[in-house]
């Protein structure tokens, strides 16, 4: 046994120090132009070339993230297949009767890269321009006004019906593979409503082919100032995203800690930083993978609060 073991730490290490002999795949759970594949794109390309490889982006939209995070943890724990997250890793457990996944067991995480408030956007042919307008609207139409979510579970879909609790109001939700396909819906007018990451609404507010009406968090926006925080008109309602990126469970030690050790360096770096600043992202120092595991419990019991509260829980 004790032969077997050493053999298997051997063959663990050769590997970390061989690490990466081929083409890293980080899989993006969202369509392509939505805020996480432009995330994935941005870190990939520095990642890759601080470690000597390519870092393939992969889109694999659907079901609200959980197709891409299911195959991720499906893959081979080798290093050579990662997935960029966002909050429905923490909501899953909790939303879905029978978890396609668990966030504790099937993943092992390896870096927090960002978190990020989102927006409150609308149609411009919505008679609305700000929050208030918008309550008082809804109330006078209720079930009549559709939001667009990038998918059930994601972390907009759960702001909106988060909105909805606390302001009182009956809107309908339309769930879409990814953002991009969803602000397209709201700039043709087809669907009322969105929340929103910055990264392809703003360039759409700036044109005029957006209404904003307000941002989740309860402070502005650094790049958007003069967008109000929703929580000027209801109280308490303050929410952000975040995005971390995960390896399957079973992956190397020396390769998680390899990984995490390149991801700060690229989340550090100046160019990077600004590159996100103009998408409404803030950089994160991550804790070590260890310590992002209790982060990781945290946020499920966190999100799972937050999913009873918009009573949509066991809904899936």
């Amino acid at each position: 046994m004790a032969v077997a073991s050493l053999a298997l730490i051997l063959q663990a290490n050769a590997q970390a120090q061989n690490y990466p002999a081929r083409p890293i795949h980080l899989i993006s759970p969202f369509a392509a132009g939505g805020a996480n594949d432009v995330l994935a794109r941005i870190i990939g390309l520095k990642l890759g070339e601080r470690l000597g490889a390519s870092v393939i982006i992969e889109n694999r939209p659907g079901a609200g993230a959980v197709i891409g995070l299911v195959a991720a943890a499906r893959s081979a724990p080798d290093g050579y297949t990662l997935v960029l997250s966002g909050s429905t890793l923490a909501v899953t457990g909790t939303l879905y009767k029978k978890p396609p996944f668990d966030a504790a067991k099937d993943f092992v995480p390896v870096a927090l890269v960002v978190h990020y408030p989102v927006l409150l956007v609308a149609s411009k042919s919505l008679p609305v321009n700000s929050v208030p307008e918008l309550i008082r609207f809804a109330k006078q139409k209720p079930g009549e006004l559709l939001y667009a979510s990038p998918g059930v579970a994601t972390s907009q879909h759960l702001f909106a019906e988060l909105f909805k609790v606390m302001t009182g109001t009956d809107l309908g939700h339309i769930p879409y593979n990814g953002t991009s396909p969803a602000v397209v819906d709201i700039v043709a007018g087809r669907v009322s409503l969105m929340f929103a990451a910055a990264a392809p609404s703003l360039p759409l507010i700036k044109d005029g082919s957006l209404k904003v009406l307000g941002v989740s968090s309860a402070e502005r926006l650094a790049e958007a100032p003069d967008i109000a925080p929703i929580a000027d008109t209801v109280p308490g309602f303050d929410v952000s995203n975040w995005s971390i990126i995960l390896a399957p469970a079973g992956t190397p030690k020396d390769i998680v800690d390899k990984l995490h050790h390149e991801l700060k360096a690229v989340m550090a770096l100046p160019y990077i930083q600004a590159q996100l600043a103009k998408i409404g992202m803030i950089p994160m120092v991550s804790p070590s993978p260890e310590e992002l595991k209790t982060f990781v419990s945290s946020e499920v019991t966190r999100w799972g609060k937050i999913v009873q509260q918009a009573g949509i829980a066991g809904a899936h």
